[in-house]
């Protein structure tokens, strides 16, 4: 199941998302505080996704 992820929606409804890959390079000072992030259980890929996902969801809030 490479490449998907499994995920649960506010109304409980479970549903499997295609992913993509997204190859980014960083300055080293970025790299260092996401690879920190693994020592509190969060995966850089998780917490770019967070971070898109907030600041699409407030574009489209701005625009409406």
């Amino acid at each position: 199941m490479l490449g998907n992820i499994v995920t649960m929606l506010p109304n409980k409804e479970v549903i499997l998302v295609k992913m993509k890959r997204l190859n980014i390079q960083l300055p080293a000072k970025l790299k260092a505080q996401l690879d920190a992030l693994r020592k509190e259980g969060t995966s850089a890929s998780g917490f770019i996704r967070n971070l898109l996902e907030r600041e699409f969801k407030h574009r489209r809030e701005l625009r409406s």
